[in-house]
């Protein structure tokens, strides 16, 4: 049962914050751009992560005279990351406890990923959590994508919560500013290779995610 204070729902971004997805989707992002002879950098990369598929493609067409439209150019795309999905995804220990043990508390659990509804599916059956979720929602099932509310408002509607009484659990600036957007409290969990000043304005910032941390964060914690 859930206590005076607790959240009614979480929702928790999936690329970065439940799978260490970002890695290799930046390869597959090398990989598909070098046939236009583009060396992706560093800061390039930095900036899209947590952003909709369409808006880094966006990004990648006005610097790639002639890059393939948005739906060619995932055919390709998408057939690269998942074969590295299949071969190399992991899953942070941390993330799969959380979301037990926030079930276990008796608190819905949803996820909201800026990916396309193929590769949230992809990504969710490879990690084991394809049963976990109450809901879930893709980047390209609403109209604007991180950092607009939308997804998370649409999450929390069809768990059936006021955003006021949900938690967003996220590891990018775009997404927290998505949740706080949504006037949610947002727990912002920092990942290796990643800078915890961008995820500054959350209520709460971890350097692990727990239940604890998770369900305290609608307490004002």
């Amino acid at each position: 049962m859930t206590t005076t204070g607790s959240p009614a729902a979480v929702i928790f971004d999936c690329d970065g914050t439940l799978v260490d997805s970002e890695p290799l989707a930046r390869r597959a992002w090398e990989r598909s751009l070098a046939s236009y002879g583009y060396v992706l950098r560093d800061e390039e990369y930095a900036g899209v992560i947590g952003l909709s598929y369409e808006r880094t493609h966006a990004f990648f067409a006005e610097r790639i005279p002639g890059l393939a439209a948005p739906e060619p150019f995932w055919d390709g795309y998408s057939g690269t990351l998942f074969e590295l999905f299949d071969v190399e995804l992991e899953v942070f220990d941390d993330a799969l406890e959380t979301v037990r043990d926030v079930r276990s508390a008796g608190v819905a659990v949803a996820v909201a990923s800026s990916s396309p509804r193929e590769r949230l599916d992809r990504t969710l059956r490879r990690a084991g959590l394809a049963g976990a979720f109450a809901v879930s929602v893709a980047g390209d099932e609403v109209a604007r994508g991180k950092p607009a509310p939308d997804m998370f408002l649409a999450a929390a509607a069809r768990v059936g919560v006021a955003p006021a009484r949900c938690v967003v659990v996220e590891d990018t600036g775009p997404g927290v500013a998505a949740g706080l957007a949504a006037g949610m409290r947002t727990v912002g969990v920092t990942r290796p290779g990643r800078s915890p000043a961008a995820l500054a304005a959350a209520h709460v910032v971890v350097e692990r995610l727990s239940a604890a941390a998770v369900l305290t964060a609608a307490g004002g914690a």
